[in-house]
């Protein structure tokens, strides 16, 4: 057991998502977005254990966050934890669950002496949520599919030590590319994502000291790019502390607070 903050991405991104955050003795991982082989797989290569998960806390219903979450629960067994109206539709997804616990948007879910603040988003699933993990005073946010830097947001995010950042896609790679013109506008509504340029204007305008590093995240397979969401990011924030970019395809890095 330590008093210090372990995380790393095993993917994130439309094509699914999944964190994993450890602290102290509990191991959480938000959202079930990618197979049960593959999250055993990738956490293995940090050696972590899936069967040693304390919980699967889900953001949100839309199928990329909950894909799997079924498989997850009967195969490794962890208690999944959701709003009600989340599970309502994730359910029609997971097939048989012997252990959902509910929890409020907006409210706290408490492991010991690791507190996981939920913070009700704007992203236009049935009942969305972004979180921040606190432990030994140490913040960690996992803000993605948040539709807008709505102002809780701006005014939680200089709170933090570190974070995994929505940036969800580049404003002309949207305009020029293969989606129409209701997807697009969806994208870049007050419901959809954030963009690079939200991503590094949120983050000028908001970080405090505190930060130490932050993993732009949820990264659009069509309408962005790796290199394009980072070199949009630096404009705002120069080089002040580390940054990278969660991976679509593979397990990040892992960062230690």
């Amino acid at each position: 057991m330590t008093d210090r903050m372990l995380t790393f991405s095993l993917q994130s991104g439309s094509n699914g998502n999944c964190i994993y955050v450890e602290a102290g003795d509990v191991r959480l991982l938000f959202d079930a977005g990618i197979s049960g082989r593959q999250a055993e797989a990738r956490m293995a290569r940090h050696g972590r254990e899936i069967r040693d998960v304390t919980a699967v806390i889900l953001s949100h219903d839309h199928i990329d966050h909950v894909r799997s979450v079924g498989i997850f629960q009967r195969k490794y067994a962890p208690p999944i934890y959701a709003t009600q109206p989340t599970w309502r539709v994730a359910s029609r997804l997971a097939g048989p669950v012997q252990d959902v616990r509910y929890f409020q948007a907006g409210g706290r879910i408490e492991f010991g002496d690791v507190v996981v603040h939920t913070i009700r988003t704007p992203h236009d699933a049935v009942d969305g949520c972004a979180f921040i993990v606190e432990h030994e005073g140490r913040r960690l946010g996992i803000l993605t599919d948040l539709g807008h830097p709505f102002a809780a947001l701006r005014k939680l995010f200089g709170e933090l030590d570190a974070a995994y950042l929505e940036s969800n896609f580049d404003p002309e790679m949207l305009a020029n590319g293969p989606y129409p013109p209701d997807l697009q506008r969806r994208i870049r509504g007050p419901q959809g994502h954030l963009s690079n340029l939200d991503a590094g204007e949120l983050t000028r305008a908001c970080r405090s000291r505190r930060l130490q590093w932050v993993m732009l995240s949820h990264l659009s397979e069509h309408n962005n790019h790796p290199d394009l969401a980072m070199e949009t990011y630096r404009r705002f924030v120069g080089r002040l502390f580390p940054a990278g970019v969660a991976s679509r395809y593979d397990v990040s890095e892992a960062h230690v607070l």
